[in-house]
């Protein structure tokens, strides 16, 4: 159901985590890709359908122990207002 917030609707998002993740660790990820980067961090690019699933991602980030560094919305759809 929308409501007209755009948070409310599927946007990709890009995080940050402290340590290399093993590519497999996807599934555990709501399959969002996982590319190693330099500095011992990860980067992890997706897909959310709306904000609760966002939350469930962070959530399974941090039942992981995973450190969480940076979080960003990216390719966000024009607002219309």
């Amino acid at each position: 159901m929308s409501n007209g917030r755009g948070y409310d609707r599927p946007a990709n998002y890009t995080v940050l985590v402290e340590g290399h993740i093993d590519a497999s660790w996807s599934t555990l990820l709501e399959g969002f890709q996982i590319m190693p980067l330099g500095g011992d961090l990860s980067q992890l690019s997706g897909r959310v359908v709306d904000q609760a699933a966002l939350h469930g991602l962070l959530a399974r980030i941090a039942e992981l122990g995973l450190v969480l560094v940076g979080l960003q919305r990216t390719g966000c759809p024009a607002r219309r207002d």
